[in-house]
C-alpha cells in the first residue's frame, strides 16, 4: 500500500511535488494539510497519514511533541537545513508597530502545538518576556489568522515570511518584524508502526526524495528551473522566489539527522518553557528517531 504523505502546499514542498508527479501514486500519495504542522501531527495520530512533511513538518513542534510524551510518530529524516524566517504579522490598522509592543497580548496560532505557537514562545524568550504569561487564540489556518489580526481578536501571528508576503503586498496585513528559528527548519516524521509505514518503504522514499532534493538544490536549477516551477505552481513574484532561493539550503541525505539539531533544539525549547527535562536531566536521543530508518550524524 502506498505511503500517505501529509504536506503543506507551499514553496518548500517543490522537490516533493516534483517527486510525486514522477511517482504518480505508485509508492506514495499526497494528503494536503493546509493548517500546518499541528494538523500534520493530528492526522498522524488519527491514522489519516503515515508520514508528515512540511515539507517536512517543522522541527520544533515535532521535537517538543516527542519530548512531551507523544508516541504518534518518530523522526525519520531531514528536509531543510537552514533556519525558517518567521514574519511577525499584525492587522492593517492595528496599533502595534514593533515586536516589543506585543508583550502581554494575545497571539493568533493555527493550533496548539504548532510552529506558530512555539515561535511565540521563542520570541518571548528573546524579548525577555515571561513565557507563562503568553496568551493564544486558535484560528486554524492562514485566513483565520489574517481575519483575527484585522478584527482585533489577536494582536499578531507568526508565519513563514515568503508564504505570507503576498498578503502583505496586497495590503491585507502588515509585517512588524521577523524571528528566524534557532534550529534548521524541517524534519520528517513517520508513524512508528511497520503496518502504517514500513522501514523498507520509508528508506526507499527517503533515498528517492534525496535525489529530487539534490536536483532542486543544484546551482543551475536555482537559476531558472526552480523559479519557473514555483512561479507556475504557487504564483509568487519572480523577485520573491529568487530572494527565497538565496536563503534556503537542503541536506545531501534526507535519511540523516545531525544529533546537534536535537540537542540544541531541546535546549532552546526547555528555556522557552515548551518542554520539561526528565528527572535524569538528560533526554535519550534514541527516543526521538526511528533508528531502523534514519541515522544520527
Amino acid at each position: 500500500m502506498p505511503l500517505r504523505v501529509g504536506y503543506v502546499g507551499e514553496h518548500f514542498s517543490s522537490p516533493l511535488l516534483q517527486f510525486a508527479a514522477a511517482d504518480d501514486g505508485k509508492t506514495f500519495t499526497l494528503v494536503e494539510c493546509p493548517s500546518g504542522t499541528g494538523q500534520l501531527i493530528s492526522r498522524l495520530t488519527k491514522d489519516e497519514i503515515d508520514v508528515a512533511m512540511r515539507v517536512a513538518a517543522l522541527t520544533d513542534p515535532l521535537i517538543s511533541g516527542i519530548a512531551n510524551g507523544s508516541k504518534a510518530y518518530k523522526l525519520v529524516g531531514s528536509y531543510v537545513t537552514t533556519p525558517l524566517n518567521w514574519a511577525v504579522i499584525t492587522g492593517v490598522n492595528s496599533k502595534y508597530q514593533s515586536i516589543q509592543d506585543l508583550e502581554g497580548t494575545t497571539f493568533g496560532i493555527s493550533r496548539y502545538g504548532s510552529g506558530s505557537q512555539t515561535m511565540a514562545y521563542v520570541t518571548a524568550l528573546q524579548q525577555g518576556w515571561a513565557t507563562d504569561t503568553l496568551q493564544f487564540q486558535v484560528n486554524n489556518d492562514i485566513r483565520g489568522l489574517i481575519d483575527s489580526v484585522n478584527d482585533g481578536s489577536t494582536s499578531a501571528f507568526m508565519w513563514e515570511w515568503f508564504t505570507t508576503k503576498p498578503f502583505a503586498d496586497a495590503g491585507e496585513v502588515r509585517f512588524i518584524g521577523s524571528v528566524p528559528t534557532p534550529w534548521p527548519s524541517w524534519l520528517i516524521a513517520a508513524h512508528p508502526s511497520p503496518e502504517r509505514a514500513s522501514p523498507d518503504a520509508l528508506r526507499v522514499f527517503l533515498q528517492t526524495l534525496s535525489t529530487y532534493v539534490t536536483a532542486f538544490d543544484a546551482a543551475e536549477a536555482r537559476e531558472q528551473r526552480n523559479v519557473e516551477f514555483i512561479k507556475e505552481k504557487f504564483g509568487y513574484p519572480e523577485e520573491d522566489i529568487k530572494a527565497w532561493l538565496k536563503t534556503v539550503g537542503y541536506p545531501t541525505d534526507c535519511a540523516a539527522i545531525p544529533a546537534k539539531v536535537l540537542t540544541e533544539t531541546l535546549d532552546v525549547l526547555e528555556k522557552a518553557g515548551v518542554v520539561k527535562v526528565p528527572e535524569s536531566r538528560k533526554f535519550d536521543l534514541n527516543d526521538f528517531v526511528d533508528t531502523r530508518v534514519v541515522k544520527m550524524v
